[in-house]
């Protein structure tokens, strides 16, 4: 299972980081869904620790409340461009809590796992 769920989400994650590319800000999306993807290759490959995807979960999800937008419109209108700044915001706090959530189901994972070999 673990295999399986950490190829899915790094698919999902290099996909993320492929559709930044016309971003405003695409030098700190790409790399933001990259080391994502990085981390569930980790998981997969088993080279990753539980503390490692717990501080990538507490370090995605502190982000994304920090990018929380101060008025939420929602992620989506008619069309996918940018219409506001909090829409923007929004999907990106999304990604975020996206990426955290990953990073946790890797770290219980990788720790199931290993509480199975014990």
């Amino acid at each position: 299972m673990r295999k399986t769920i950490s190829v899915i989400f790094a698919v999902l994650f290099v996909l993320f980081a492929a559709l930044q590319y016309n971003d405003p800000d695409p030098q700190l999306w790409i790399p933001v869904y990259g080391f994502a993807a990085m981390a569930c290759l980790m998981a997969f490959a088993r080279i990753g620790q539980v503390w490692f995807f717990a501080l990538m979960a507490l370090l995605y999800g502190v982000a994304a409340i920090y990018q929380w937008p101060p008025a939420f419109e929602g992620f989506l209108l008619d069309e996918m461009g940018m219409k506001t700044v909090n829409i923007e915001l929004a999907r990106e706090s999304g990604g975020l809590v996206i990426c955290a959530l990953a990073m946790g189901l890797m770290g219980w994972l990788v720790w199931r796992e290993k509480r199975a070999f014990t």
